[in-house]
Formats: structure tokens, C-alpha cells, sequence
């Protein structure tokens, strides 16, 4: 999950990244979700930090949490949780 805020510049450009790296290691595998902050108020306490969260979710479960836009350590946090 992308927990992103609406005035975040960095947050809006990893998106892209995401749609990539899903298209290399198919969509069976991984599933992309966007989420804006501001208006889930279960994600308040990624509210007013100007950097995406990147949340993943194993069985419905918090597996791992990667804090900015560092597309090295996106890929290599998704081939380990995959």
C-alpha cells in the first residue's frame, strides 16, 4: 500500500515504479494499492511526513514498512516478501 499525501511531490512519482515491478513479477503476486492519508483515519500516524509509506501486507497482516521514495530498497523489500 502506497500511504501517500496529496501534497507530496516524491509520494506521486513512485507510483510509475510500482506498475513496473508489478508487470516483472506478474499481478498474481503482487497487488498495488494507493492510499491517501488525509482521509482513512486508521493511516493517521503517516499523516504530515512529506515521503511515501510503503506498507506490505501478508495475510492481511503488516510484513514490512519502507519509509521514502528509494527505489533500490522497494524492489528488494518486494523479492523478500515475495
Amino acid at each position: 500500500v502506497d500511504a501517500f499525501q496529496a501534497w507530496c511531490g516524491p509520494c506521486k512519482t513512485v507510483v510509475d515504479l510500482f506498475r513496473k515491478i508489478r508487470n516483472e513479477v506478474g499481478r498474481d503476486l503482487l497487488h498495488f494499492a494507493v492510499a491517501e492519508v488525509d482521509s482513512i483515519d486508521a493511516l493517521e500516524e503517516y499523516r504530515g511526513k512529506c515521503e511515501p509509506v510503503f506498507l506490505f501486507y501478508t495475510g492481511g497482516r503488516l510484513a514490512a514498512v519502507v519509509s521514502g521514495a528509494n527505489a533500490p530498497l522497494l524492489q528488494k523489500t518486494i523479492q523478500e516478501q515475495l
